[in-house]
């Protein structure tokens, strides 16, 4: 990565140039590239509708993806979008400003799903499972109406931990976020090329970039939500065990389906004796 006048996109323009950044952003570089090679999520010639909220990590995404684009290592067609979601105080020109100005193409569009979620979800219930489902509802008919082959989000590797545990603790089974899905439709991938990135080298990409991050304030304003409630058990496994997060990231790439309990997942019936089972002569 040279960062020369004419070999830079505006995203990475006044990157700073000490040797900590350049090392974080060629990390997330090589692991986004790597989830994306691993997964088999590009094919040359698609458009993605690359969603982004505002935050950290949809900034993350949207640098990561066209650092890779500019360099010739990913011939797919980015639409970067917002989804206004009506919230009081959304700053609403923040997004459109910033796109234009770095010459990213991008389609801003406005959904009131904010009315909708206070309405529906019962006083101290939480709002993030309708909240996403609207917004869901409202991204893939957006990639449909532009022609895009995937729609792609920002989950990064600690979105993926915590819904692990999530599934694990309450709702019992072994299961997260997958990298790259096909909708129930059939018609759009849903991709997750930040899989293996850490939350916290989005957090400190983004704000060493001084993109302006626009904090949520439907569910990212409720206390005590259970994923808050696993972040800070994994924050604190992490400060007596330093690379717990990662350890337990790498076990969800190399699951042993002989070595777990699911006899749909692993045919433990088919497993014989060699020579197959003689009966003892003396019974």
């Amino acid at each position: 990565m040279l960062d020369e006048a004419d070999d830079i996109h505006p995203l990475f323009h006044g990157a700073p140039k000490t040797t900590e950044f350049k090392k974080l952003r060629k990390r997330i570089i090589r692991e986004t590239r790597e989830a994306i090679e691993r997964y088999g999520m590009a094919v040359r010639g698609q458009k993605w509708l690359v969603c982004l909220s505002g935050g950290k990590d949809s900034y993350t995404l949207l640098a990561a993806l066209t650092e890779l684009q500019w360099r010739g290592l990913l011939p797919v067609e980015i639409l970067a979008c917002n989804l206004d979601q009506g919230q009081p105080g959304f700053p609403a020109t923040v997004l459109p400003e910033f796109l234009s100005r770095m010459g990213v193409p991008h389609r801003i569009e406005y959904a009131d799903t904010y009315s909708i979620v206070l309405d529906k979800v019962p006083q101290g219930r939480t709002y993030c499972a309708l909240c996403s489902r609207l917004r869901r509802g409202n991204l893939y008919r957006i990639a449909r109406e532009e022609g895009c082959h995937a729609v792609v989000l920002g989950h990064h590797r600690d979105d993926i931990l915590e819904t692990f545990f999530l599934n694990l603790f309450h709702g019992g089974k072994l299961a997260t976020m997958p990298p790259k899905l096909l909708n129930d439709e059939g018609d759009l991938m849903v991709l997750r090329p930040l899989a293996h990135v850490a939350e916290e080298d989005c957090d400190a990409f983004s704000r060493a970039m001084g993109y302006p991050i626009i904090p949520c304030d439907l569910c990212g304003s409720q206390d005590e939500l259970q994923r808050q409630v696993i972040k800070r058990m994994l924050d604190e496994w992490e400060a007596r065990a330093p690379g717990r997060r990662q350890k337990i990231f790498s076990a969800l790439t190399t699951a042993r389906p002989s070595h777990l309990l699911d006899a749909d997942l692993f045919d433990f019936a088919a497993l014989t004796l060699p020579g197959g089972f003689v009966e003892n002569p003396s019974d």
